[in-house]
């Protein structure tokens, strides 16, 4: 990791703005102590950072603080506010994060130029607007990785994107925070955030999803072991497309073996009846990207959106 974040004097001009001078050591409080506020709290005391205190109310979440922030003490969430000086870290739930933003600053628990960071992917900094209105610096700071709430995050953490929108006067300290952390800022603007969210959503709590399916799958298939079978498999197919794009595609669908597409959904339908809507959708984006990328000529395809949307109908 780098250096922890060190004062950056103000330009001559703006001199009395000391919002713009940030300490050496920042004072940090992190509110939602879960898998992502606990991780991140605990890499930013392994920068130098003092994480002076923390809010989280289940059994879960103060297991997690023990794990990993040990010398942090548990306060409520106006309490973590007040005594976070310099950063406030809030992971929460998306859909609670304005209530509680809005609950901090009807508290009196903000202060002007401290700066307020959300994890949120979705949200940008317009849920942020109370503490602003306070006086406080907003601050949507998203790391794109998945969390367990272990000390193995922390591992993970090195290299990994953030999503970050931030005003202007901040994206500097932004910047060196995100490298506090080990990872490499995106900038990501407002009107982008809930896109950006919905891409990393769609390729890996879906992957997740479709990975289990598959696994189920094959269990019904007989295969006592179904993630032995697919390890090799999925990470060759996820490096392929990764460096490779549409061109890593292969199987039926890609060639346009509609009679094999059509014994794979006889099959579900009459095992696991639940994945043939999922498979349909998915078969089908297959096949538009494989046409529009060249792997399949529409010709080709006929016959397989043929059996596509008569499964549908009969479906």
């Amino acid at each position: 990791m780098s250096a922890p974040l060190r004062s950056r004097p103000a330009a001559p001009h703006r001199a009395a703005d000391a919002s713009l001078v940030f300490p050496r050591t920042l004072t940090v409080g992190v509110i939602g102590a879960g898998r992502v506020g606990a991780v991140l709290g605990a890499a930013l005391a392994a920068a130098g950072h003092r994480v002076v205190a923390a809010a989280g109310a289940s059994g879960a979440t103060r297991a997690r603080m023990a794990l990993l922030l040990p010398e942090t003490p548990t306060r409520s969430a106006t309490a973590v506010a007040r005594a976070a000086t310099d950063l406030l870290i809030v992971a929460v739930p998306d859909d609670a994060l304005a209530g509680v933003v809005a609950g901090l600053a009807g508290a009196g628990a903000l202060r002007p130029g401290q700066v307020i960071a959300h994890t949120s992917g979705a949200h940008g900094l317009a849920v942020l607007a109370p503490a602003a209105a306070v006086g406080a610096r907003p601050l949507a700071l998203h790391p794109a990785m998945t969390f367990t709430g272990t000390p193995d995050d922390l591992t993970r953490l090195a290299g990994i994107s953030y999503g970050v929108t931030a005003p202007a006067e901040l994206r500097a300290f932004a910047a060196r925070l995100v490298a506090d952390l080990g990872g490499v800022p995106e900038w990501v603007a407002e009107g982008d955030r809930p896109l950006y969210h919905a891409a990393l959503a769609h390729g890996a709590n879906h992957l997740v999803t479709l990975v289990n399916e598959a696994a189920d799958r094959l269990r019904d298939a007989g295969v006592d072991r179904p993630e032995k079978v697919l390890a090799p498999l999925l990470r060759a197919a996820l490096e392929n497309a990764l460096r490779l794009g549409d061109d890593a595609l292969t199987g039926p669908v890609s060639r346009g073996d509609a009679g094999t597409v059509r014994r794979h959904l006889e099959r579900l339908a009459a095992t696991a009846p639940e994945s043939v809507p999922p498979y349909l959708a998915l078969a089908r984006r297959t096949a538009d990207r494989a046409i529009a990328a060249g792997r399949l000529r529409p010709v080709d395809a006929a016959p397989l959106l043929d059996v596509l949307n008569r499964i549908e109908v009969s479906a």
